[in-house]
């Protein structure tokens, strides 16, 4: 009897379409995690306004990539902007 996973995934992430914003890197002293995100891609992201009037851009980055870097198995992993 096959065994069946539960997806603990919201089902916002599910359904969504990926675009890609930017890259994450480890610095060269390795001390840090550098973001670079194209500002072109970032004005193309959709925003959420928050109950205090905020404006926000919701950007992903898979956990097991961003792990990897910083262990240093992985030099490089992309940033993401996630819309339904």
């Amino acid at each position: 009897m096959p065994k069946t996973q539960k997806n603990t995934e919201p089902e916002n992430e599910q359904n969504a379409t990926s675009m890609l914003v930017g890259f994450v890197r480890k610095s060269n002293a390795g001390r840090a995690v550098k973001l670079s995100i194209n500002t072109s891609s970032f004005q193309d992201c959709a925003t959420y306004v928050t109950s205090d009037g905020q404006t926000y851009v919701q950007l992903v980055i898979s956990m097991n990539a961003l792990s990897s870097i910083i262990d240093g198995s992985r030099a490089v992993t992309s940033v993401n902007h996630l819309s339904n």
